[in-house]
């Protein structure tokens, strides 16, 4: 990781500009990277994962793993897995899963509630913190690897909504 991160603040206005977002977050993705979202319940985690998914071209349902708490899918240069950590108590619980054996070469790891990782989370490529704010989202990114660094630094570039609004 770099010295110092490089960070950006948006607000989305609506579902809409977070479903936008997220496609133009896809275009900058390649395996391997490991992207944590963190924010309340109904912040638009899933939303933004959703819309991240159709726009790598994933056609199936694409379910929450809330109950299941990873749903993977294959892409054609590699494979994401989708995590919701909200109902693991003990970190130790993600053992039992192979928590550690989905991370590799090949993998994009999206991590809803990336706190209930404890210690076994590894090294985070992108930090997205989102916050309900009115019926918008207040959007926070940190990128915490070199490659982290770069999609932040790309976002930026893309973004057209307003960064007069987070307040995170």
């Amino acid at each position: 990781m770099s010295e110092q991160q490089i960070n950006k603040r948006c607000f989305l206005p609506d579902e809409h500009a977070s479903i936008d977002w997220a496609e133009q977050l896809a275009s900058h993705l390649k395996a391997p990277l490991v992207l944590t979202f963190s924010g309340d319940l109904g912040a638009g985690k899933t939303t933004i994962i959703r819309a991240l998914l159709r726009s790598l071209g994933i056609k199936s349902a694409i379910k929450s793993p809330t109950f299941s708490l990873v749903e993977s899918y294959r892409c054609p240069d590699f494979v994401v897995h989708h995590f919701d950590l909200y109902r693991i108590h003990h970190e130790e619980e993600l053992e039992y899963i192979g928590f550690r054996d989905f991370f590799s070469g090949q993998t994009i790891c999206c991590l809803e509630w990336p706190e209930q990782a404890g210690h076994l989370l590894p090294q985070v490529d992108v930090r997205f913190k989102i916050k309900m704010q009115g019926s918008g989202r207040a959007l926070e990114l940190n990128g915490l690897s070199p490659i982290g660094e770069k999609i932040v630094l790309a976002m930026q570039g893309q973004t057209s909504y307003s960064d007069d609004h987070s307040s995170l």
